[in-house]
């Protein structure tokens, strides 16, 4: 069995001969464990890959999204990175003002995927790959203005806001449709919805918002024959059922936060593609630590399948937890 098949029997709850898994390792752990990180790659190769981000004709970026300095991203949004390995934040919006709306373009070049490039990445390897771009409606607005003001909009949202929304939807639509066009395996939503504790928005704002959006995406995903990967970070606990409703085929989110059994009820509703908690049990908990909550995580969430061994290696991470992470799931394989 492939990579590319083992992930899609996962995804089909159809007894998959072991559980799947994807390695997130930032720049950062592949420059201070540089070893850990080839040891990670060598013993547990990962089963999701990403296709590169290959167009026509390419927008321009300034610098480096994962490098110390001024990064300026495809669509013009300005981060500032204090360090290298992590994205910085979003400074100087483009859209400060309702005025300069009408300045700002969305980034079509996006749009001209370059399909025979991305088919030969796809059929030139045997694992699920992942679209090579990141639909974000909810972030993208915090990137052009600010997360506080975009957060200020959604609570009283005004025609100029509503307008902009809708001009970064029809760009993910389309987005959405020129990669679906490929021969990749899935599309990837990634918006972080959550605090530690709740949702950032009520759950009757974002329904009314953003549901029928990523309603949009995942229908024109699926029309493809795609599958839906979401990513979104914190406390979402209040919309899971929704992104089941509306069709998500996987999810990574922070399960600890949420809690495990209350996330057992979607169990072979839904893909849960990791993640173990790295606040506490990756960074600062024991070997011990890690095996009991894989193991929980299995029996909760397995339903012959739907479930994807998945961590980040990232700042504050204890190497050696996480390849036990991955030495735990391959030996629950084993077993079953």
């Amino acid at each position: 069995m492939t990579p590319r098949e083992l992930v899609r029997r996962t995804l089909h709850y159809d007894s998959p001969s072991r559980v799947p898994r994807q390695a997130w390792v930032t720049p950062w752990a592949e420059r201070h464990f540089p070893d850990v990180a080839a040891r990670l790659r060598a013993e547990f190769p990962d089963d999701i890959v990403t296709a590169p981000a290959l167009y026509l004709d390419p927008p321009p970026v300034v610098g480096h999204p994962h490098k110390a300095g001024v990064y300026v991203d495809e669509w013009g949004c300005r981060f500032e990175n204090p360090y290298d390995g992590l994205l910085g934040l979003a400074r100087d919006p483009l859209i400060a003002r309702w005025s300069d709306a009408d300045r700002f373009r969305t980034p079509d070049r996006l749009l001209a995927v370059d399909v025979g490039a991305v088919n030969a990445f796809c059929d030139a390897t045997d694992r699920f790959v992942l679209a090579g771009t990141l639909v974000r409606p909810f972030e993208r607005l915090g990137f052009l203005r600010t997360m506080e003001q975009a957060l200020a909009d959604l609570v009283a949202p005004s025609p100029p806001f509503l307008d902009l929304l809708e001009r970064i939807a029809r760009h993910y639509q389309a987005e959405v449709e020129a990669w679906a066009s490929t021969r990749v395996d899935a599309v990837l939503i990634m918006d972080d919805w959550g605090a530690q504790d709740r949702l950032l928005v009520s759950p009757d704002v974002w329904r009314r918002v953003f549901k029928p959006i990523y309603r949009e995406f995942c229908r024109a995903a699926h029309r493809a024959g795609k599958f839906v990967f979401m990513h979104s970070d914190g406390f979402i606990l209040d919309i899971v059922g929704d992104l089941v409703e509306i069709g998500v085929d996987a999810l990574n989110s922070q399960m600890a936060c949420m809690g495990i059994p209350a996330l057992g009820r979607f169990r072979g509703r839904l893909t849960f593609w990791g993640e173990i908690d790295r606040h506490a049990v990756l960074s600062i908990g024991s070997l011990s630590g890690v095996r009991r909550a894989v193991e929980e995580a299995h029996a909760t969430l397995s339903a012959n399948g739907g479930v994807i061994a998945q961590c980040e290696f990232g700042p504050g991470v204890r190497p050696e937890n996480v390849i036990e992470l991955f030495r735990c799931w391959e030996s629950i394989s084993r077993a079953g």
